[in-house]
């Protein structure tokens, strides 16, 4: 069994660095293309609430494809999405038309959700004690693309107008190409699919086929495990809180004259800093436990937010905060996810784990709209007070309320 999980631990992180890359260039340009073609910062912010509704709908979909055929069907689902998304991008902003955009960015957001399938499945296999370390590998191998992503927008769109594409449609056709090889990489090499060898060596080999896993399965796991209930609550904010001001920082770099490389290479630090210290925050959460990390997260998320409010134009400030954020968003999501898969039954994991991607990104698609509205109509500045008070209220629930007990058979953190 550890051979097969170094084994699916190799896939799963050649497969991220792949996706990560195709992530890490999208998210570079999305919002930056929008304003451009739409002449709105309003509706520039929509391209980030794009792909996070894309997620939102892709979720439950690949939680029920992977219930019932394993991980390797829900990721090829996912990866599949995504690559159909980069070449509608590609078409959009060939006849420069931002709606059309608008719905292959929903598409793409197949890379996040495959990426979030992915952490789940490194734990599918996991001795107890090390679900946080397994996870945090898989996200840290997500450093390589996702930090490389953003600083091949430049090349890539150079490239791009050589091979006769029209400008900034280079960097969505090669996050086209990385879609396409992390595919192939599931779909050959996940064998065996954890998540049904898991589920197999767990005594449930019959209820493939004959589950009818629902967003209702996952209401009524999360009623009866309440520590699942506080990870996943604190999941929902962790992610909108970073993704709210990461969304507006391309634009607020770009009206204050920043060029693109610039902004790639701010993009690029904040998207290190989501994972580069991934291993040592898994570690952490399990030594000495899921909730002081989350507690640590939401502290680095605070710090965050004060310096963006104070920032005005100091690149170096804003660049600063958008590292802290990572950190705090590393923390948080790590130790979260980690106390969902371990607080949860094997056989009802798809279906919690499908609700937590899914609330996660309507949370996320609400934090763009609400803070693209709010740097249009206000500043960037009042988007940090915004988040402050949010992770502030969250920290204080967190800190009071009572944990509950674990159901029989779940494992205690």
């Amino acid at each position: 069994m550890p051979a097969i999980q170094r084994r699916t631990l190799g896939v799963l992180s050649a497969a991220q660095i792949m996706a990560g890359m195709g992530v890490g260039v999208g998210l570079t340009l999305s919002t930056v293309v929008l304003d451009e073609l739409s002449g709105s910062t309003v509706i520039s912010g929509f391209a980030r609430t794009a792909t996070a509704v894309g997620a939102a709908l892709l979720a439950l979909p690949v939680a029920k494809v992977t219930g019932r055929a394993g991980r390797r069907a829900g990721m090829t689902l996912a990866y599949t999405a995504a690559l159909t998304g980069c070449a509608i991008s590609v078409a959009a902003l060939s006849l420069r038309n931002w709606p059309l955009l608008l719905a292959g960015l929903i598409l793409t957001a197949g890379g996040t959700t495959g990426g979030i399938t992915a952490r789940y499945a490194a734990t599918d296999l996991s001795p107890q004690g090390h679900t946080a370390r397994h996870l945090s590998l898989i996200a840290w191998t997500s450093t390589i693309g996702s930090v490389a992503g953003p600083n091949l927008a430049a090349p890539t769109d150079q490239i791009g107008r050589r091979i006769g594409l029209v400008a900034e449609a280079g960097p969505f056709a090669f996050a086209g190409l990385a879609f396409a090889l992390a595919l192939v990489i599931i779909l050959v090499l996940l064998r065996p699919d954890p998540f049904t060898l898991a589920r197999q060596l767990h005594g449930d080999k019959d209820s493939a086929a004959k589950r009818k896993g629902t967003i209702n399965t996952a209401w009524q796991t999360l009623r009866i495990t309440p520590m699942a209930r506080r990870a996943m609550v604190m999941l929902v904010l962790t992610n909108t809180a970073m993704v709210s001001i990461m969304t507006m920082t391309p634009v607020k770099l770009h009206h204050d004259g920043s060029s693109l490389n610039v902004i790639g290479f701010v993009i690029s630090l904040h998207i290190a800093s989501m994972y580069v210290l991934s291993p040592v925050v898994g570690w952490l959460a399990d030594k000495v436990g899921k909730l002081p990390v989350l507690v640590l997260g939401m502290a680095l998320l605070l710090a965050a937010a004060v310096m963006v409010g104070t920032a005005d134009h100091r690149i170096w400030q804003i660049t600063t905060a958008l590292i802290v954020l990572g950190l705090g968003w590393s923390c948080g999501t790590i130790a979260g996810s980690a106390l969902v898969a371990e607080s949860v039954p094997i056989d009802r994991r798809p279906d919690v784990q499908g609700l937590s991607s899914l609330l996660i990104n309507v949370c996320a698609a609400a934090g763009t709209i609400v803070s693209s509205a709010i740097v249009g109509v206000l500043s960037y500045g009042f988007l940090g007070l915004a988040v402050g008070i949010m992770i502030t209220l969250a920290a204080l629930w967190l800190l009071t309320s009572r944990p509950g007990s674990t159901p029989e058979g779940h494992i205690q953190t």
